[in-house]
């Protein structure tokens, strides 16, 4: 268990030295607000797909393809439970920090983070199951998401199914169900480009975390209360209903890699677009994800050590 705890945090540690290059760039000037919105728009239209893609860049394994779908039923739960969870614990009057605190419970960061962690403990595997949580994660975002943030009660269909990580997911697939083959030069310039996912994102935590108040989201009671169950009580709960169910190996690694996550820069995005309480969601963004140093390898570990028991 030590030495899982040892090797995870080495990761993540790996990642805050990418976090910290950010808040460099950020107090240098070297960033600014427009610049991470275009760096974000490249993490999400290109670098994610293309991390996905190459991910199912492989050959056809129906027990791989079994986990995915695994995964996708996992995502959809958790999403679904989670999000009655927020609904009956948060209910503050003020409107804006309701709906940011119900959707930093609800999301967490699992394209942003999961997927370079993914890659650096389970490898290409740990990243094709983590595809499967994007899609779920990417329908909730722009379903429940855009409607508790915007306060829209009408969906469209277009922006659930034509958003990046339902496409990359789509090529993927399709690329690892059927025989196409993907000459070297295209595998090639896909792989350069998922590169990206690791530290462009990681620059973007770094920018906002520059600027939090740090002082000020400590003495939030209800943002601990949030943090809490987005990096403790989520991950515990998902670890025995995943245990209980049976799922075992990089299986269940993975899908606890995505849920134990901090809260979702996704939610700083859209607070900003629709003017709810953007600081209060940096506050929870970045005072996560510094915790999640520890929680993180702490989850992984003990999954490991409680699979080693069963």
């Amino acid at each position: 268990m030590l030495q899982d705890f040892f090797t995870v945090a080495g990761n993540v540690l790996t990642l805050f030295l990418l976090i910290g290059a950010g808040m460099v760039c950020a107090k240098a000037k070297l960033l600014d607000e427009s610049a991470v919105k275009a760096l974000a728009n490249l993490v999400l239209y290109i670098a994610t797909p293309c991390v996905i893609i190459k991910s199912c860049i492989r050959e056809f394994d129906p027990a791989m393809l079994w986990g995915f779908l695994t995964v996708v039923a996992v995502a959809a739960v958790n999403h679904a439970l989670l999000i009655g969870v927020a609904t009956l614990v948060f209910r503050d009057k003020g409107e804006n920090r309701r709906r940011v605190f119900r959707c930093a419970t609800v999301f967490s960061n699992a394209g942003y983070m999961a997927i370079p962690l993914q890659q650096a403990i389970l490898g290409e595997v740990g990243v094709f199951y983590c595809a499967a949580y994007v899609i779920v994660f990417n329908v909730f975002l722009w379903t429940y998401g855009l409607m508790e943030m915007s306060g829209e009660s009408r969906l469209s269909a277009k922006k659930i199914l034509l958003n990046p990580g339902v496409i990359g997911v789509v090529v993927g697939l399709t690329l690892f169900v059927l025989p196409i083959p993907v000459p070297t030069l295209i595998a090639d310039g896909i792989g350069h480009l998922a590169a990206l996912n690791t530290p462009v994102p990681m620059l973007i935590v770094g920018f906002y975390l520059a600027q939090t108040d740090l002082l000020g989201a400590l003495r939030d009671g209800r943002g601990w209360l949030c943090i809490a169950l987005r990096l403790i009580v989520a991950p515990l709960v998902a670890l025995g209903g995943l245990l209980l169910c049976g799922i075992r190996g990089d299986l269940l690694t993975s899908c606890m890699i995505c849920i134990a996550t901090p809260v979702a820069t996704a939610c700083t995005m859209f607070a900003t677009r629709f003017d709810r309480d953007p600081r209060l969601s940096v506050n929870l963004v970045s005072l996560s994800t510094l915790l999640s140093a520890v929680t993180l390898p702490l989850l992984v570990a003990l999954t490991h050590w409680c699979e080693a028991l069963l």
